[in-house]
């Protein structure tokens, strides 16, 4: 049992050190094969300025002359030591320049993340409750049609509405000039772009919850404990709801990229200072080393959210796990 254990340990991490490399691999080739000058990055305006043997120079500096498989090689032995460039666009070591946004990115994607899913089995469970009334059609209908808006569309529409012509709301940054510190400025400016974030993740989640919640509803041992004489809010809450609960938090676990790829847009949009703005500045200005390491970071969070998924899922149903180790041994017989 415990050899079993450790060689599935064992398999799940050369996935992810597998998956990390092919990431990591298909990512710099792309990169470097995209249009764009990265010395424009790193010397601005100068570069229209340079001569063929400065550019030459320049190039060297920074390691451009040699090979992409050459440079791909160079960069991964210093990224195993832990050394990943610095970024040419800022002239400081990359994982400087992401220590100081990624405390933004968390605080915005953290606090989206927790208001979608208390939200959601809220909702869930009150449409479940109210099935096929009209409160449960409006709230089915009025989710569907924010779920199909696009984040940039609807963050463009508020900004209009909130930040342009009723100023109630900041439309950009994580904090007044001068006011890092202040709490409830950060507060103030994170309630545009949490908004969208909710908005656009909420009814899919909650959509789901409601749908495992009748499928218990609908299931055999409710009509067994209704024939007994529980009532409905007993069943509802203390059988169906603890029932699906497993099952919630593998979603949960899934939608960590979904939730994730929204804060980039709603950063970019909101010119919020976090890892979602940093990439597309990254990406405009070919800032390799900048760039590696957050596709990476957010492959990484990917990875790891499916794999913690799996793993729920195994433990809700054995029959997954079966199944894995039935392959495996048919394919140490042959």
């Amino acid at each position: 049992m415990k050899k079993n254990k450790v060689q599935y340990i064992g398999k799940k991490v050369l996935i992810f050190a597998i998956s990390v490399f092919l990431l990591s691999l298909i990512t710099f080739y792309i990169s470097r094969m995209a249009p764009g000058d990265p010395l424009v990055s790193y010397y601005g305006d100068r570069v229209e300025k340079m001569s063929p043997q400065e550019r030459e120079r320049a190039e060297e500096r920074l390691g451009l002359h040699k090979p992409v498989s050459v440079q791909y090689v160079q960069w991964l032995k210093q990224a195993v030591r832990g050394d990943f460039g610095i970024s040419y666009k800022y002239k400081k070591d990359v994982l400087e320049v992401i220590g100081g946004r990624i405390g933004n990115t968390l605080v915005l994607g953290g606090i989206g993340f927790l208001l979608i899913f208390v939200l959601a089995l809220l909702l869930g469970v009150l449409c479940a409750w109210y099935e096929d009334s009209l409160l449960d059609r409006m709230i089915c209908k009025v989710g569907t049609v924010t779920s199909c808006i696009p984040e940039f569309w609807l963050s463009l529409l508020l900004l209009l509405i909130f930040a342009v012509e009723l100023r109630w709301l900041p439309g950009s940054g994580a904090y007044t000039v001068g006011k890092s510190d202040d709490i409830l400025d950060r507060i103030w400016h994170l309630i545009l772009p949490v908004s969208i974030v909710v908005l656009n993740h909420l009814w899919y989640y909650a959509y789901m919850i409601r749908n495992k919640l009748l499928e218990e509803v609908r299931a055999d041992y409710v009509l067994l404990a209704r024939s007994k004489g529980m009532d409905k809010k007993q069943i509802l809450f203390r059988h169906c709801l603890r029932n699906i609960i497993p099952s919630y938090l593998s979603i949960m676990a899934i939608s960590v990229p979904h939730v994730l790829g929204g804060t980039y847009i709603i950063e970019t949009v909101f010119s919020y200072p976090g890892i979602g703005t940093l990439s597309y500045e990254s990406a405009r200005y070919k800032d390799y080393n900048l760039l590696m390491v957050l596709c990476i970071l957010s492959g990484v969070v990917v990875i790891l959210c499916n794999m913690i998924a799996q793993a729920v899922n195994e433990q809700i149903d054995p029959r997954i796990r079966a199944a894995e180790i039935m392959e495996e041994t048919e394919v140490t017989q042959l």
